[in-house]
């Protein structure tokens, strides 16, 4: 019984271990005051890159209830380098439901889902230093209901 105790323990472990993410650089999600994105809203992220020699991917997050009442999202987002000059801004559509049947997509359960899109692949940094996301909700209503939550995730590209 103790052997099993042991193994069971060492598995659990062992998937804790595989689950992190060695080429994580940064992440972090902010909650949206009463689960609203407004247009005056524009979460900033700022991260720290040491490695100019290294790809890196950048990820969107999006945490949405289920009474959001579109299929897609539109976001805006404008990258800045330490200096604080613009290095890229792109018009990304996210779908959070499907178009034709409306089911929901990403991770979740009840009304909430968890999406991550890839929204910039392979970004080469030319300098190291503090750089700055900013997002922007790109839609044409001032208020959207129901978008609890935005991130950013830079990773190392996989080779």
């Amino acid at each position: 019984m103790r052997k099993l105790a042991s193994v069971v323990a060492g598995l659990g472990m062992l998937l804790s271990l595989a689950s992190c993410d060695q080429n994580q650089v940064f992440e972090q999600n902010l909650d949206l005051d009463k689960y609203v994105w407004t247009v005056q809203q524009k979460p900033a992220f700022t991260f720290d890159i040491q490695d100019t020699t290294q790809r890196y991917d950048i990820y969107f997050n999006v945490r949405n209830q289920s009474v959001y009442g579109y299929y897609n999202l539109y976001v805006k987002h404008t990258l800045q380098e330490p200096s604080g000059k613009r290095v890229s801004q792109l018009l990304h559509q996210m779908l959070l439901m499907d178009p034709q049947t409306g089911e929901p997509r990403g991770q979740g359960s009840g009304d909430i889902f968890d999406h991550q899109f890839l929204a910039l692949r392979q970004q080469q940094f030319h300098q190291t230093g503090t750089y700055k996301i900013i997002l922007e909700q790109y839609m044409r209503q001032d208020q959207l209901p129901g978008i609890m939550a935005v991130g950013v995730r830079v990773a190392k590209t996989a080779n």
